[in-house]
């Protein structure tokens, strides 16, 4: 397949009154056309900052932001703000952010708000922005007449489809998704995920789904990367981390995870996810790891590849 965006050595710190906040230390993995790439893990590993990081949505805190985002063959992370927001930003990589109502303004027309990127990016009239506005809610499962609606007037998933229509509006080859379903009903999850999909088949897109539920990741996911503690600890297809988890902390989160079809007891990880103000020395997962030996204290596991583009960093496999 195709390879269109590679992630090296990425890095991204935050400035607090209590020291930096390694939220995104050192992480790597590659996305293919017309895949699905979930990160996967606890509230406050860095998901959303990998993808903040990507999309460079800084805020004014940032202590570090370095490594390499290389799309299509460009390091992206070379180019100069102004640059990136006219040749990058929406038109190559877009976002759903988490939290639709968020992301809406409550004051203004769904159409218009559709139809914006178009005007700014585009330099597209108005009139024909709105007439594709209306084009693409129809493309999300949304009647035209929604452009004509404000935020408050549409359930949540509705909201979420005119969230979805805002980042395709200027066709690009990846969408990043920050937890898509939060905070709706199970049945408007199934719908959400349906038409990501249809989407994803009709347009070729390439998704980076942002999640902390494995099992909503399962019905969309190619590959699979585990993040714990700022880094990814695992990385391999959908197949092989559900069917043959290798890292400690990827095995728990599966164990946690209730199924229909077998009669087995629930575990769950015991204390808590690290502080990234002062991470622990070694392995970051030591401190609730079941298999800790004493080389996990001292010095930090390879991100070691151990079958065909399956990674681990574990003392368990080597390294």
């Amino acid at each position: 397949m195709e390879e269109i965006l590679k992630i090296r050595d990425l890095k991204l710190y935050y400035r607090t009154l209590r020291g930096t906040v390694r939220a995104v230390d050192s992480i790597s993995f590659h996305l293919c056309k017309g895949e699905t790439l979930a990160i996967v893990g606890e509230s406050g590993c860095g998901k959303t900052s990998t993808a903040i990081a990507i999309m460079r949505l800084l805020p004014r805190n940032i202590d570090v932001y370095e490594g390499e985002i290389i799309l299509n063959g460009v390091n992206i992370m070379q180019m100069d703000d102004e640059r990136f927001r006219k040749e990058i930003s929406w038109r190559k990589i877009s976002m759903v952010f988490q939290g639709a109502m968020n992301s809406l303004n409550p004051v203004i027309k769904v159409g218009f708000q559709v139809a914006e990127p178009l005007i700014i990016h585009a330099k597209m009239d108005k009139n024909k922005a709105l007439s594709k506005a209306r084009e693409l809610l129809e493309l999300v499962g949304l009647p035209a007449f929604i452009a004509d609606r404000y935020p408050h007037e549409l359930s949540g998933g509705m909201k979420q489809r005119v969230v979805i229509a805002m980042a395709l509006a200027l066709n690009p080859s990846i969408v990043i998704l920050d937890e898509p379903t939060s905070a709706l009903d199970v049945i408007t999850q199934a719908n959400i995920m349906n038409l990501l999909k249809k989407l994803k088949k009709e347009s070729s897109l390439s998704y980076i789904l942002i999640t902390h539920d494995l099992a909503l990741s399962s019905e969309l996911a190619d590959k699979i990367a585990v993040m714990y503690g700022g880094k990814i600890v695992e990385y391999g297809t959908s197949e092989q981390i559900y069917l043959d988890a290798k890292h400690p902390y990827s095995q728990k989160l599966l164990a946690s995870i209730p199924t229909l079809r077998t009669d087995k007891k629930l575990e769950f990880i015991p204390g808590a996810p690290p502080d990234l103000v002062s991470p622990p020395s070694g392995c970051r997962f030591h401190p609730r790891c079941p298999y800790t030996m004493p080389i996990c204290k001292e010095k930090e596991p390879p991100f070691q590849n151990v079958e065909e583009d399956r990674y681990v960093a574990c003392f368990l496999y080597g390294g």
